[in-house]
């Protein structure tokens, strides 16, 4: 079994991708907690998308460890889920059941992309500029919400963001985490950021919160029943197909996700180095884009939203994953939180932000290779890294890092630099853009 992995040819052990599965899991099981508050607001069940949530995310990433041997985990995506609730159902007035169909028809759509060349292709012909951006792009993006979740920017109407109070006691053991993190993979201790987080949440049973009580408590540990599952399981509505714009919506998620996946696995293979110049494409791409689309399908069946890759995963790659069996043992912790959640609502925000902002910190590594001199080359590439992090979604900065790549070849006579799969996707983002999406 450990044979189909390669370790030893990626020069890792079973050790080291187990804690590095270990601690992807733990950046990202907060969509454990959020995907149901979100998805609840749409009129479904918290406690049947909480399980749904677990089980395709475990179900996911095992798909893409066993399948693609990547270090690549996935769940339920933030944002996809938002225009699920607030979109489709809420102001469209669509049903959940027939959003759910929808999401189902974007697996199969990409399936089918998948296993023609067209996705892969993609990935290959984005010009090597705006991969290098989005690696950067993303890290800027994690430790934004790293920053965000720790409450040291939050909105501010007149400025859009400002910075939050930092004499506070969260705050305080936050910056502690991040500290201490910094300091152990300084000193090149294995689990750095693993030990860091549990460091936190130790002292987060001292260290009180806004409310007085300390911010990790055993009060807060609680489940609902697998039996919710049923309640969102196979609910599905293929019926209401003829509903007005249910084209335009399986349209939008599929696009949407192209992109944001694009720009995931770009950014991902990027730093660890295996995208280059001269080799635009990584081995186990095509197979890790069949494997999320299986995700996808499978998470629309249980009662969930798109689940997609995360960039979340870049912190079990700073922990030196390297391997699927980083993404089959961040899937394992998420099939065991179905009963072993509760020590996961015990994670603070204050020992996940630290993580998120020095993951972040570790991916800006490839914008010491951006070419900067010709300026067709280094606009889109800027608007790819800035559009990121400043409208929350990696798909918006693929889409201003390619239109505006397309349209200064044109304009500076450089035409024949646009390839035919470059001309598709500017075509396509031209689309989502008049959408306004």
């Amino acid at each position: 079994m450990l044979k189909r992995f390669d370790l030893g040819k990626h020069g890792v052990s079973v050790g080291s991708e187990i804690l590095a599965g270990l601690t992807t899991f733990a950046t990202m099981a907060y969509i454990l907690f959020l995907n149901p508050v979100i998805l609840g607001d749409a009129g479904m069940d918290r406690g049947a998308v909480l399980i749904a949530t677990a089980l395709a995310a475990g179900i996911g990433s095992i798909l893409m460890g066993l399948i693609a041997n990547l270090p690549f985990a996935l769940a339920p995506g933030m944002g996809m889920n938002a225009y699920f609730t607030y979109t489709v159902v809420n102001q469209m007035h669509i049903p959940w059941q027939t959003a759910l169909a929808a999401v189902f028809l974007d697996g199969v759509i990409f399936l089918i992309l998948s296993l023609l060349p067209f996705r892969s292709r993609m990935i290959e012909d984005i010009p090597y500029n705006i991969k290098l951006a989005a690696a950067a792009a993303i890290g800027l993006f994690i430790a934004f919400i790293g920053f965000k979740n720790a409450g040291l920017i939050h909105a501010n109407p007149a400025t859009l963001v400002e910075m939050g109070p930092v004499y506070r006691p969260a705050t305080g053991l936050m910056i502690f985490g991040l500290i201490l993190m910094t300091t152990l993979l300084h000193r090149k201790v294995k689990g750095a950021l693993l030990w860091g987080m549990l460091a936190v949440t130790a002292l987060g049973f001292l260290v009180p919160g806004a409310d007085g009580h300390p911010l990790v408590s055993t009060a807060q540990m609680s489940w609902p029943s697998v039996g919710d599952l049923s309640k969102g399981l196979f609910k599905l509505d293929f019926g209401g197909a003829e509903k007005l714009g249910f084209a335009m919506i399986v349209f939008t998620f599929t696009f949407v996700s192209l992109f944001d996946t694009a720009g995931t696995f770009v950014g991902l293979a990027t730093k660890l180095g295996w995208i280059s110049r001269d080799k635009p494409i990584f081995k186990g791409a095509s197979r890790g884009l069949i494997a999320e689309s299986l995700a996808i399908m499978v998470g629309a069946l249980l009662g969930t939203s798109t689940t997609t890759t995360y960039i979340e995963s870049a912190s079990g790659i700073a922990e030196g994953g390297r391997t699927g069996l980083t993404a089959v043992a961040t899937g394992v912790c998420f099939c065991l939180a179905v009963v072993l959640a509760p020590l996961a609502t015990l994670i603070p925000t204050a020992a996940t932000s630290p993580v998120l902002i020095l993951v972040g910190c570790l991916m800006l590594e490839p914008i010491l290779k951006l070419e900067l001199e010709d300026v067709t080359e280094a606009l889109p590439a800027f608007l790819t890294l800035l559009m990121v992090p400043l409208t929350f979604n990696v798909a918006n900065g693929l889409i201003w890092g390619i239109v505006s790549y397309s349209l200064l070849k044109i304009s500076t006579g450089r035409i024949r630099e646009i390839t035919p799969t470059m001309w598709i996707l500017t075509i396509l983002c031209l689309i989502s853009l008049s959408r306004g999406h």
